[in-house]
């Protein structure tokens, strides 16, 4: 009889340790409670978009995360007012004929403006000016027949890759600006270049800080562009 009654306990503490949980409470009306609603997907980015469309310089390379200078350029707009919306199509080691084979990856974003930076890899490698130009001038050309307004960033290059090289080079920019009619930076790296606090150690790149001053260039001559 002890046997038994010992089995028949421990069926019991058995049952008891696989007894299911309470059953979910009922509504107020008796049904199953409802499943909670999804969040509401947040609402989409109307603003009219200005592109940065180049090579390290404006991806940011070397700065920390959102010191780029679209970054800082993204936070004057902001600061000033305007309703526009930067999308940073930056990406490091790009030459011209890079940037022509992705054209259509920028011109989908309807840009309203674009701001063009490219040449200084073009320039560094020795490669002939007159891809150069010909490459930007395709670029210049999409761009526009997109509807898009075009600011294009002039370049040069260090003094060790000779006078005659370099005035070829600089021209691309000022020919290209004034067939097409568009705004022209004559040098995006305007108080930044050549000056230690603002470049980072390659001499090539700017810094945080210099990204800032660098943003605040492509503002004096992007703001006449936009509108509030």
């Amino acid at each position: 009889m002890r046997i038994v009654s010992l089995l028949a306990a421990l069926l019991v503490l058995g049952g008891c340790g696989s007894t299911p949980g309470p059953a979910p409470e009922p509504s107020r009306t008796g049904a199953p409670a409802a499943a909670q609603p999804a969040a509401p997907a947040p609402p989409a980015d109307n603003r009219p978009v200005i592109v940065a469309f180049g090579d390290s310089l404006t991806a940011g390379f070397g700065a920390d995360t959102g010191k780029s200078y679209p970054d800082f350029l993204q936070q004057d707009l902001d600061r000033r007012g305007y309703r526009y919306r930067v999308v940073n199509a930056g990406i490091s080691g790009e030459t011209t004929t890079d940037a022509l084979e992705r054209l259509n990856t920028v011109t989908a974003l309807r840009p309203a403006v674009a701001i063009v930076e490219f040449g200084g890899n073009d320039g560094l490698r020795g490669l002939p000016v007159s891809t150069t130009r010909a490459n930007l001038d395709q670029i210049m050309a999409a761009l526009k027949e997109s509807g898009a307004q075009v600011l294009l960033a002039g370049m040069t290059l260090p003094p060790n890759y000779g006078p005659e090289y370099i005035a070829s080079f600089q021209r691309v920019y000022s020919d290209l600006a004034a067939k097409y009619q568009v705004a022209l930076i004559p040098f995006l790296l305007e108080g930044v270049a050549g000056t230690n606090r603002y470049m980072q150690r390659d001499g090539l790149h700017p810094t945080a800080e210099g990204n800032r001053l660098v943003a605040a260039t492509a503002m004096r001559y992007l703001q006449p562009l936009l509108h509030k």
